[in-house]
């Protein structure tokens, strides 16, 4: 797969994963905590910040009844209507350029999730390096046509999308001008389980859409991510929170610092360790192969004696001829005196 540029970062199969810490309402309604936010993240090493960028009146409608009110006792937010969650959940708009201004003296690429064509403009006049498409918008032509046009790299979850779905974005992201896209398996439940996150559809994805293909990963802890990887994931995206239990909205499905830099060395890790198809010794393993098993002589012998079951004997260290070799020396004469200890070779006969 091509490599792609997101501001000065490459992402690609070559590169360790590459790291998004997602803030969406975790920062309470407080700017200050929001810059904590980003300390952490910068502090776990994760790559880029991200953001969501949207206002209740942008994402729905108010009421706060019917289809507009969360009955669902299983869900988070149950007992809000969406409207009311989402003027909780929201970041302010005034708060995005010091977030990605901090975010960016920390190191890390900052941008963030437009939820209608607004929040384009809006993203557009900061100069954002990239968007990323939330997996309830992936259905929104209008809103994907319109984050094509800037040409900037585009990260798209699946979500909920069926493969012809799917197809019907990319398409119109493509005819309009992305060049550069990622798509991320996510399994649009909050929080996800592991069983439910169908991580081989990550190889699929890439051959079928022949693009890039990380994870948003909704589960808790980091081993999904770490499995997504090793199907050749580059990109990971995991929500973050300062404390789990400090009640903010999605505080719940949301890693703690600890173990947000937890996932950015786990998955680095993982990534090594795919290297390459390699048979027999590393570099590292050279000295370890006097180690293995080999033939040597278990008794003193004097030249004429027999070798048998007792007298020669497969052991540690590995000096001595490879124990496939045993059956051709038994009923055998040794050729000259030896001592117990001594490994054996072609001479001995």
């Amino acid at each position: 797969m091509t490599v792609i540029k997101l501001g000065n970062r490459l992402i690609g199969s070559d590169k360790a994963p590459f790291i998004i810490a997602e803030m969406s309402g975790n920062h309470g309604q407080s700017l200050e905590k929001a810059m904590a936010l980003v300390d952490a993240a910068a502090a776990a090493g994760a790559h880029a910040l991200k953001l969501q960028t949207y206002t209740p009146d942008t994402i729905t409608l108010d009421v706060h009844e019917r289809e507009f009110y969360i009955a669902d006792k299983n869900s988070l937010w149950q007992g809000n209507s969406l409207y009311n969650l989402y003027k909780t959940a929201m970041t302010p708009w005034e708060w995005h350029k010091p977030i990605f201004d901090y975010a960016q003296s920390k190191g890390m690429l900052a941008f963030s999730s437009p939820f209608d064509l607004t929040a384009v403009d809006f993203l557009e006049s900061l100069d954002v390096p990239c968007y990323k498409i939330a997996s309830f918008e992936n259905i929104d032509h209008a809103l994907l046509a319109a984050v094509a046009k800037t040409g900037k790299p585009v990260i798209m979850s699946t979500g909920m999308a069926t493969q012809g779905e799917l197809a019907e974005s990319v398409q119109v992201l493509r005819d309009n001008g992305c060049n550069d896209l990622i798509l991320l398996k996510c399994t649009s439940n909050y929080p996800a389980r592991p069983v439910d996150a169908n991580l081989l559809t990550i190889p699929h994805l890439a051959q079928l859409f022949n693009c890039q293909v990380g994870l948003s990963d909704h589960t808790p802890g980091v081993g999904v991510s770490v499995a997504a990887v090793a199907l050749g994931a580059t990109v990971i995206e995991k929500h973050f929170v300062l404390d789990r239990n400090g009640g903010e909205v999605d505080a719940a499905f949301s890693l703690e610092p600890f173990e947000l830099k937890m996932l950015v060395e786990e998955t680095a890790r993982a990534h090594d360790a795919l290297g390459k198809v390699h048979y027999g010794c590393t570099d590292k393993e050279i000295a370890s192969r006097i180690h293995r098993r080999s033939l040597y002589i278990a008794k003193d012998m004097r030249a004429g004696d027999v070798f048998n079951a007792s007298n020669l004997r497969s052991v540690r260290p590995g000096l001595g001829l490879a124990p496939k070799y045993l059956e051709q020396f038994i009923g055998k004469k040794v050729k000259q005196d030896v001592i117990k200890g001594t490994p054996l070779s072609w001479d001995h006969l």
